[in-house]
């Protein structure tokens, strides 16, 4: 069977489970009795095992095992989950990353059998490590099992003095249907499934031997029942009663064809059975919790063909999601960014039509209702695009949990607005930087325990993620209430380096400090670790950031802590804007960073180191002539007023000044590739309605 069709749905899924079984460890570690985390855990590697298992990666099937069997135990009370436990989880986790990795980039699970990782597991399973409570746990279950022993007597003397029916237990409408089988001549036997004791699919090999039967015998009776045994809750073997009219040897050898059975036994009942006969073991059967499973409304559901029952998924809801490929996403995002260009055209037309006196009232309905269409496919296809940065942030409260261990402080991460949405380019690329921002802040913001008790802080560092929506953007913070950062010792840090000059140092403002600390190769550690001293994380941040069209923020207080802001667009690709004019020439702003649009008369201009300003509703704010800053050819047409574009980025305003304004457009962004050399406040260019093409203002880089 060729599998490699469904390696990307193995991957994704891969990742999704190892995902669940980190966060459900790192919950464990707090919660060691937290049985719903412990019942998840141990589904999700269930999963896993078995998805390896079906691709044939057997290194991370046999890893899995081992880490399901760990689970197992703990779920069953065994042994108790410790923080020396989850230390070798996580080394698990990590070990099968590795193997997810190696089958994306190269489809083989790599050589790495992780020997030491599963002696590890082991060792706990074995009571190495463990606290006793496996070995009184074993005490207990053999005086439960001497207390039960009389009674199973007493229930074995109630038995049939044949033995047709070894194993099973049978409810009256079922003893009526062997009854009634027997009455029309058709067989009857009491098979003897037997698996494999290296078997770790049993549950997948039973699916088979049921599904392989299917239309050769009807089976009235599974021991354990169905559902058991799809939770794979059976030992080694277990038991079918069928009605046949095929010979028993083909109904064993379809058995037997299933790989990984080990032998199939078959007992004939040839004698009506008395539906009186079995009542006795009732009673026992009642006393023990398993066994509650049997009642009689439970067993009326299995008259029907119980091979069906193990695909029933266990009543799970459906799924109201599907898995698309990001490509097929990018086709369809390109058309409709053709299609609003092409209703962009016609809207142009239609306008130009007005002098010319073709236009109708009809065609102007139609370019109307073509404008609300296309609008409504783009948002549709916007949230279709939109995946919420849980995705992304998911990873790290177990990276700070390592760091905690790694760099001796106690840190606890602390994350609100996981739900916010953003555009999937976005998300791919924003891990590196909120990690980068996560380990500065725990190994440069939060100081040592120490230093902490003796400045009257709790002893737990606290770093908090927060994301959300403002306008068509998106932010993200990450904020420690640690250190701050001591900007002198940033520019004497810089000076020592020869990056900057002591008398540059000396005339710099506080952010232009701070701005340092995103210089390549700039660290102010004193030692190089694998944490940090290479001057790669804010730098990272920095340039990662610009290059999706977004902007980082510092605000600090000394002794008190730092918040590192990254705001971004929603999406990369179709905005909304407002059209300009400068001269001749034609400019876009985003309307995601305008706050306000105003008529500043030439008089209320006022200069602040010789810089032009207004002042607007008590707000200073300085005037960017864009016409002088783009080189526009031309002079500007003398009047009394000035338009003016007021722009925000996070807490600073600025104005832009413009010749005049065209109204508000929905425009794509085309990026105009690395091989042309522009300036960072042009973010990319859009095509007109006309045909002609605008430059795309980045208001980020003025402000």
């Amino acid at each position: 069977m060729d599998v490699s069709q469904y390696l990307e749905i193995f991957i994704d899924e891969s990742s999704e489970h190892l995902q669940s079984i980190s966060d459900g460890v790192m919950v464990l570690e707090k919660e060691p009795d937290n049985q719903d985390t412990i019942n998840e855990i141990f589904r999700a590697a269930h999963s896993l095992k078995g998805m390896a298992g079906t691709m044939g990666y057997k290194r991370m099937q046999n890893l899995t095992h081992d880490m399901e069997n760990v689970f197992s135990e703990v779920r069953n009370g065994n042994i108790s989950v410790t923080s020396d436990m989850c230390d070798v989880l996580f080394q698990c986790m990590d070990a099968l990353e590795s193997y997810v990795d190696n089958i994306r980039n190269n489809q083989d699970e790599g050589t790495e059998d992780n020997e030491d990782i599963i002696k590890a597991l082991n060792a706990f399973i074995e009571g190495i490590g463990g606290d006793g409570k496996k070995e009184a746990k074993k005490e207990e279950t053999k005086a439960e099992e001497a207390k039960e022993e009389p009674k199973q007597e007493e229930a074995k003397a109630a038995k049939s003095d044949n033995n047709q029916l070894e194993g099973l237990t049978l409810a009256d409408f079922e003893r009526s249907a062997v009854n009634e089988a027997l009455e029309k001549n058709i067989s009857v036997f009491n098979i003897k499934v037997e698996v494999e004791e290296s078997c770790v699919l049993k549950a997948a090999r039973a699916f088979l031997v049921f599904k392989n039967l299917e239309g050769h015998c009807e089976v009235i009776k599974s021991e354990p029942t169905t559902q058991d045994i799809e939770d794979e809750r059976f030992e080694f073997e277990f038991r079918l009663l069928i009605t046949t009219e095929e010979e028993i040897d083909s109904i064993v050898s379809i058995i037997k064809s299933v790989s990984e059975i080990k032998d199939a036994t078959p007992i004939q009942v040839t004698d009506k059975l008395d539906e009186e006969e079995e009542k006795p073991e009732e009673k026992p059967k009642e006393e023990k919790k398993p066994a509650t499973k049997e009642t009689k409304p439970a067993s009326k559901e299995e008259k029907k063909p119980a091979a069906k029952e193990p695909a029933k998924g266990g009543g799970k809801a459906v799924s109201h999601t599907v898995r698309v490929d990001i490509e097929k996403l990018d086709v369809l995002m390109n058309l409709v960014s053709e299609l609003i260009i092409a209703k962009n055209g016609l809207v142009s037309a239609s306008n130009d039509g007005e002098n010319g006196g073709i236009k109708s009232a009809n065609f102007t309905e139609q370019i109307e209702y073509l404008e609300r269409v296309t609008t409504n496919l783009h948002e549709s296809v916007m949230k279709v695009r939109m995946m919420p940065i849980e995705s992304v942030i998911s990873k790290f409260p177990r990276m700070v949990r390592d760091l905690s261990k790694k760099l001796d402080k106690k840190m606890e991460l602390y994350i609100t607005g996981e739900d916010t949405e953003l555009d999937r380019t976005v998300i791919d690329e924003i891990g590196d930087p909120i990690m980068h921002m996560i380990r500065n802040s725990a190994d440069h913001g939060l100081e040592p325990t120490d230093v902490r008790i003796e400045r009257g802080k709790p002893e737990v560092g606290t770093i908090a993620l927060n994301a959300f929506q403002e306008g068509n953007n998106v932010v993200i913070e990450v904020k420690d209430d640690g250190n701050g950062i001591d900007t002198e010792r940033v520019k004497a840090k810089a000076v020592e380096k020869g990056a900057i000059t002591q008398e540059q140092a000396d005339s710099m403002t506080e952010k232009e400090a701070v701005d340092l600390l995103f210089r390549p190769s700039f660290s102010t550690a004193e030692k190089i670790t694998d944490v940090s001293g290479r001057g790669v994380g804010l730098d990272v941040v920095k340039s990662k950031i610009e290059a999706l069209g977004g902007d980082v923020e510092v605000k600090t207080v000394y002794g008190q802590g730092s918040t590192f802001s990254i705001r971004l667009p929603l999406t990369l690709a179709i905005i909304q804007a407002l059209m300009v004019k400068l001269g001749e020439e034609k400019y876009a702003i985003s309307l995601g960073s305008i706050e306000t649009i105003e008529d500043i008369a030439i008089s209320e201009i006022k200069y602040v180191h010789a810089k032009e300003v207004i002042h607007l509703r008590g707000s200073v704010i300085p005037l960017i002539r864009l016409r002088e800053l783009l080189d526009v050819p031309g002079e500007p047409e003398e009047s009394d007023t000035i338009v003016v574009v007021i722009v925000r980025k996070g807490d600073k305003l600025a104005g832009l000044v413009v010749d005049s304004l065209i109204g508000q457009m929905e425009i794509v962004i085309k990026s105009l590739g690395k091989y042309i050399s522009i300036n960072k406040m042009i973010s990319g260019a859009t095509i007109l309605g006309d045909g002609s093409v605008a430059l795309i203002i980045d208001a980020n880089t003025l402000v």
